[in-house]
């Protein structure tokens, strides 16, 4: 095989670089920007271009790139890739669909238990006046929820959505899912050092009765316009929502209107319609807990990400 020459326009962890290296890859990981992208695929003659969410692939580029043999995406989502223009025109496309899955996951609990003790506001008030208001604080923040007992609704039960089950469970919340795609999953409980593992036999109820039943519902799709005014207006008062999905899966003023009216007391979002400018008026309210896209973004994710994305690549082109 001939060298290839490959662009990681958004960067690859050491280990997949590595991995391509060894394997006769020539890895360029300097970040070229959008608007210079088609000449510096031009120039210098890239056969592979992988990406994360950052960069756009779209069907000009396709089209004025003719060394491009194949596009990888480092992650699920590929919303900011020409899919089926691609491979229609020849060139192969890749994603990593189960290597982020747990890190969203522990994400999403993280946003969860943020909610239920207002960690996100507490850690935004402490250092302001922690030490001269700190009675009033603790008041405030004194009616906190457990996630015992609770039921999470879980709209799109893939990968992702069965490892933020999987967590659900063994917090001991009760699950409720909806997805288009599946009657049934079974969930294995990976309890450390416990043999053999417990499995949960989970069957998909429609999006009405997850809305309705949820104490707390947690979106895992790979896009659209999904939850409205009129989705959470079936909603239980005092529902808690978080998207860790895509930006406009939930309509941002629904859910400004639903938390200003106290329908939905919190919200958490780690993706937004607008990236990378999110909404003034969801990143100052106070009742939504934030994060700028990080559901990935764990080192542990990140080796995973690069070394399966690495492995793709180098089979595509040794075949």
């Amino acid at each position: 095989m001939n060298k290839v020459k490959l662009l990681a326009n958004d960067g690859i962890d050491a280990t997949g670089k590595a991995l391509l290296e060894a394997n006769g890859f020539d890895v360029i990981t300097e970040k070229v920007a959008q608007e210079d992208l088609i000449n510096a695929i031009n120039k210098h003659g890239f056969e592979a271009l992988t990406v994360r969410s950052a960069t756009k692939v779209r069907k000009e580029l396709i089209d004025a790139c003719p060394t491009l043999k194949l596009i990888g995406r480092g992650g699920v989502g590929m919303d900011n890739i020409d899919v089926d223009y691609a491979r229609n025109k020849g060139i192969a496309v890749y994603n990593t669909p189960a290597a982020s899955s747990n890190s969203v996951a522990e994400l999403v609990f993280a946003h969860l238990y943020s909610m239920c003790r207002f960690l996100y506001d507490s850690n935004r008030q402490m250092p302001v006046s922690g030490d001269s208001n700190f009675e009033e604080l603790k008041k405030k923040y004194a009616k906190g929820v457990e996630l015992k007992g609770k039921t999470i609704g879980i709209i799109g039960i893939g990968r992702i959505g069965q490892a933020v089950a999987q967590i659900a469970l063994g917090s001991g919340m009760k699950v409720v899912s909806h997805d288009p795609f599946l009657k049934q999953v079974e969930i294995t409980l990976d309890i450390f050092d416990f043999h053999p593992k417990p499995v949960i036999a989970i069957e998909t109820v429609s999006l009405e009765e997850v809305l309705k039943q949820s104490d707390f519902i947690t979106i895992h799709v790979p896009g659209g316009k999904l939850i409205g005014e009129a989705e959470i207006a079936i909603m239980k008062k005092g529902v808690c929502l978080v998207n860790a999905s895509r930006g406009g899966v939930i309509d941002e003023a629904a859910l400004l209107a639903g938390l200003n009216s106290h329908h939905i007391a919190h919200a958490a979002l780690d993706v937004f319609e607008n990236e990378p400018k999110p909404a003034n008026a969801l990143l100052t309210h106070a009742n939504i807990s934030l994060t700028p896209h990080i559901g990935a973004a764990t080192n542990e994710a990140q080796e995973r990400i690069g070394i399966e994305l690495a492995e793709l690549i180098i089979h595509h082109f040794k075949k």
